[in-house]
């Protein structure tokens, strides 16, 4: 499955046409502003109702007062969803304490503990959130600007003009002026780990101003639920609470980390969240409806019972693709199979990763050496040896790695017609072979 190479032009026409400028980005709206829309809100209430899976784990873990690693975050959702007065001053006194300097969950007791605050606490975390906005301006990452963003809707309204001029700066200089050109320039601003972040973002921008940011780069958003799928290692991780599937990582090696893979599967949630009805998102569903990877750790429970929603109906996953080409990015994702002793092959940051009999190993695309064929697609090695021979069955892709990036190559196969094809940000060139026969592939590049 390739992604098809987008118009730049056409992308910022579309962006442009979406956001206005103009557009008046003060919010009004009564709290929660954040995350907790009155649907998702009343489907968090009945699951209480319900002592469904999910509510009974988080309220095991609050009810026992097991230490949690996101207090804030943790205890004003619990308020919201149990009224729990004791919960939400909780939440206050940790945001109000001298140690709290998350701004995230800062603007989130806020903003879910509103009803509560007296005026001076309201007065003293409006304040704290006002210069934690300030402090953080110059870190322009996901993480930090969805923050920013959340902090700034939090506080529109209670302090002057500030977070309304905040909040354009995030949706129209970062978003527009940086983030999207970098997507369509194959940068990789928005990364794996950057996925739950920018989501919450997309959900509290959509919530508050009506606003679709996917629509600036439409063909990274519809291919992001099968790379986010097909970049997971394919053995799982048994952990005391739980067991996990590990995303890839960069020079793998060493333990998983744990919390990046329970923000890996909330990211997932929270696309479904954010549109059931697209295909990517319906397969998603079927994904993550498998409870034995259910996240009942302290970290974990409160984002698997914020955003499951098991009501849901999904796909099963083995309708999604086993090969991912990423050309925005240069990415290429290969499974042999979905159960967890498949063979799997990533390139991802210029990193070549062969997953198989339990682990993972760093090759060099680089390295001249015979094509590998992984049952699914085929690969070749390129960036010394560019004459091939190749067999292709059914209807296997055939891809070449460790080529020259956004470098125009004349590909000759034999009894075809010579044609120049152009690689992508990685080096990664798809090529079209006959199948069912050996064929001689040469490739030249071009000045």
């Amino acid at each position: 499955m390739a992604f098809r190479r987008i118009s730049a032009l056409a992308l910022a026409a579309a962006s442009l046409a979406g956001i206005a400028f103009g557009q008046d980005l003060r919010v009004d709206a009564a709290h929660p502003r954040l995350l907790l829309t009155a649907r998702r809100l009343k489907l968090l209430r009945r699951e209480r109702e319900r002592q469904s899976l999910r509510w009974n784990q988080f309220h095991l873990l609050m009810a026992g007062k097991a230490p949690m690693p996101e207090p804030g975050f943790a205890e004003a959702l619990y308020y919201q969803v149990s009224g729990s007065a004791e919960a939400g001053q909780q939440a206050v006194a940790w945001a109000l304490g001298a140690g709290a300097t998350d701004l995230r969950q800062l603007a989130l007791v806020f903003d879910w503990c509103q009803d509560i605050l007296t005026e001076a606490q309201s007065k003293a975390l409006a304040a704290k959130l006002a210069r934690g906005i300030q402090q953080g301006r110059r870190d322009s990452s996901v993480s930090a600007v969805r923050s920013r963003l959340l902090a700034s809707v939090a506080l529109s309204g209670h302090v002057p003009d500030a977070p309304e001029r905040e909040i354009e700066q995030v949706v129209h200089k970062w978003w527009e002026g940086e983030i999207v050109p970098a997507i369509l320039g194959g940068r990789e601003a928005v990364g794996r780990d950057d996925t739950y972040a920018l989501m919450e973002l997309l959900h509290v921008v959509r919530d508050n101003f009506n606003l679709d940011l996917r629509e600036a780069a439409p063909g990274f958003f519809t291919n992001l639920p099968t790379v986010q799928l097909l970049s997971y290692y394919p053995a799982t991780y048994p952990a005391g609470e739980n067991d996990y599937r590990i995303p890839a990582a960069p020079h793998a090696g060493g333990e998983p980390d744990l919390r990046r893979a329970a923000l890996s599967r909330a990211a997932e949630f929270s696309m479904v969240a954010y549109d059931s009805n697209a295909p990517g998102s319906q397969i998603l569903q079927g994904w993550l409806l498998n409870d034995h990877f259910l996240l009942r750790g302290t970290f974990g429970a409160p984002y698997e019972f914020l955003w499951a929603n098991p009501y849901q109906p999904g796909l099963s996953y083995f309708q999604a693709p086993l090969v991912v080409h990423d050309a925005i990015f240069g990415r290429l994702f290969v499974r042999s199979g979905w159960d967890e002793s498949a063979a799997w092959l990533g390139f991802f940051g210029g990193e070549l990763q062969m997953f198989q009999d339990g682990g993972v190993s760093v090759l060099d695309p680089h390295v001249a050496a015979e094509p590998l064929d992984l049952g699914r697609a085929v690969i070749l090695f390129g960036a010394h040896t560019q004459k091939f021979k190749v067999a292709v069955e059914g209807n296997q892709p055939v891809f070449v790695v460790g080529l020259k990036p956004r470098q125009n190559y004349l590909i000759e196969v034999d009894d075809e017609e010579l044609a120049e094809e152009q690689t992508d940000p990685g080096g990664i060139l798809a090529l079209d072979v006959p199948h069912g026969r050996e064929v001689g592939v040469r490739l030249r590049q071009t000045p």
